[in-house]
């Protein structure tokens, strides 16, 4: 890709063994600032490992995870979300026993000074709540603000998870298959606010809908069995022969 943007996140030469598997095997990928990046790629093939290296869950064995221009290959990951790296898990993290507002309060909270593990739901400052209400109008749930997670539809939960990874106020999301468990018309109501998303914060996505991922991305990278097997615009990818035949198959792809 040419850009004159500067490298947000660059992954340089990561390898991560487990045993005899090599899970990444020397792989390296450069996501720019303003990029909606998308990683895709069959099961198996190592994108849930490669994600966990980037968000501080595992080290790789050798290589470097480069963010906003410092090596991070060695910070934990609460270090790394105070760098501006947030990640929206694929299995949903809420507090599931809060409502929406104290979830987003919580979360504005720990941003601010407390430990992820230390959140307290008794709150008391009123600009934590009036922040907290911003972000849950950006996520499209200003009308759910009293109403207790487990009481959300699966689409509103992961509406609030991405809430709650924007009250960390982070300069790139890692959005973890945010379509997971969704129906059609949950997908299509999450991906006007991704859309949204892409024009203030740099998104790396790893996504199996294919239809999101091609509407979505500016940039996909293709993994297979750990190693990068291609990256470009939705175009590039869509028409490579190597990705037809390693991933994509005999699948229409979405135009």
């Amino acid at each position: 890709m040419t850009t004159n943007a500067p490298a947000l996140l660059q992954l340089k030469n990561i390898v991560r063994r487990y045993g005899g598997l090599t899970a990444t095997d020397n792989l390296s990928l450069t996501v720019y600032k303003g990029e909606t990046h998308a990683l895709i790629g069959p099961n198996g093939a190592g994108k849930t490992t490669l994600i966990n290296q980037i968000a501080g869950e595992l080290s790789p064995n050798s290589g470097q995870v480069i963010f906003d221009g410092s090596n991070i290959t060695a910070l934990p990951l609460h270090q790394r979300v105070a760098r501006g790296l947030a990640r929206s898990y694929q299995i949903t993290t809420i507090f599931r026993a809060f409502t929406v507002l104290d979830n987003l309060a919580l979360a504005v909270q720990a941003r601010d000074g407390s430990s992820f593990r230390f959140w307290k739901p008794a709150i008391s400052n009123s600009a934590i709540f009036d922040e907290a209400k911003l972000y849950a109008q950006q996520v499209g749930l200003s009308e759910r603000l009293n109403t207790l997670a487990h009481n959300l539809a699966h689409g509103e939960q992961r509406q609030l998870e991405v809430g709650l990874a924007l009250a960390t106020k982070p300069k790139m999301l890692l959005l973890d298959e945010p379509m997971a468990g969704m129906g059609p018309r949950e997908s299509a109501a999450l991906i006007p606010l991704i859309q949204e998303l892409r024009e203030s914060h740099t998104v790396l996505l790893v996504e199996h809908d294919m239809q999101a991922v091609f509407q979505l991305a500016s940039q996909i990278s293709v993994l297979v069995a750990g190693r990068i097997v291609a990256t470009g615009t939705p175009d590039e990818i869509r028409d490579n022969p190597e990705v037809k035949k390693a991933y994509l198959g005999d699948e229409e792809i979405p135009h």
